[in-house]
Parts: C-alpha cells; structure tokens; sequence
C-alpha cells in the first residue's frame, strides 16, 4: 500500500493545479504501535512545518461509526488540512528538515489516502 507521494504523484498534482489554496483529505489507518508515532510527526508538522509553509489543521478526528462503506473501508483517522497553495505544500515535502521527520508518519501509518480536493 501507498504511505508517501511519490516524485510522479508530486508532478502531477502540481501539473494539475487549478489555482489557490488546497485542502488535504488524509485518510490514516496506524500500523500497530503507529498512533504515538504519528502523534510525534503531528507535534512537528504543526509546530513547524504547517506554520513555516502558510497550512492549517482545519479538522482532525478519529474514524467512528461508518455507515456506508465496505469491510475494511472504515479509517482509523480523518485529517482536513489547509495549504495557500499546491506549491506549498510541495516546498514543504521537499524540505529536508521535514524528510528527517516524515520517517515517523511513514512507520506509523499501515495505509493512507492523500488527495487533494477543490472548492466547489
């Protein structure tokens, strides 16, 4: 399973920018023992990383009740997180201070969805 954007991900989700700010769904299922590694990766990104590139944490919340979805649809974790542009947050996953401490989100998570969503 996909944890990471890859370098044609990236490329492509630049190429594909339509202008403005970005919102993140991140859709997280932990490895075992991955919730407190996250938890080390969120302190970062939100202490440094999010205020560093212009993002915010619009919502975070823990997966509940699914009413529709499929065995083994259901999410450990739901995060909404804001970014005044594409571009931001590809400087943020390029910078090397960051790339020593995505390790951490990389060993906690077992599967994730990363896509970004437009305003309608």
């Amino acid at each position: 399973m996909a944890i990471d954007p890859r370098g044609t991900d990236l490329k492509r989700y630049l190429q594909e920018d339509p202008g403005g700010p970005v919102v993140m769904l991140n859709l997280l299922r932990y490895a075992e023992g991955g919730r407190e590694l996250y938890a080390r990766y969120a302190e970062a990104l939100d202490t440094t990383f999010l205020p560093r590139y212009g993002g915010e944490v619009l919502y975070a919340g823990d997966g509940s009740t699914a009413l529709v979805a499929e065995d083994g649809q259901a999410w450990d974790t739901v995060l909404l997180v804001r970014y005044p542009s594409r571009e931001a947050f590809s400087r943020m996953v390029a910078d090397p201070e960051y790339q020593q401490v995505t390790e951490l989100r990389t060993r906690a998570l077992s599967e994730a969805v990363l896509q970004a969503t437009t305003a309608w």
